[in-house]
């Protein structure tokens, strides 16, 4: 049994949707899930 992590769960959210929207591959869009989210954690949360 494997445990998804919280940021797991993140990036696999944000994979799901880059794949429903574009022709990316689970690969590549996994990769610029991490880069997204990264991004989205750098804006102060009172901007958010």
């Amino acid at each position: 049994m494997t445990i998804e992590t919280p940021y797991e769960r993140r990036v696999g959210r944000v994979r799901d949707a880059v794949r429903a929207h574009s022709e990316l591959d689970d690969h590549s869009a996994s990769e610029l899930a991490v880069h997204v989210l990264h991004a989205l954690d750098t804006i102060p949360e009172k901007i958010r």
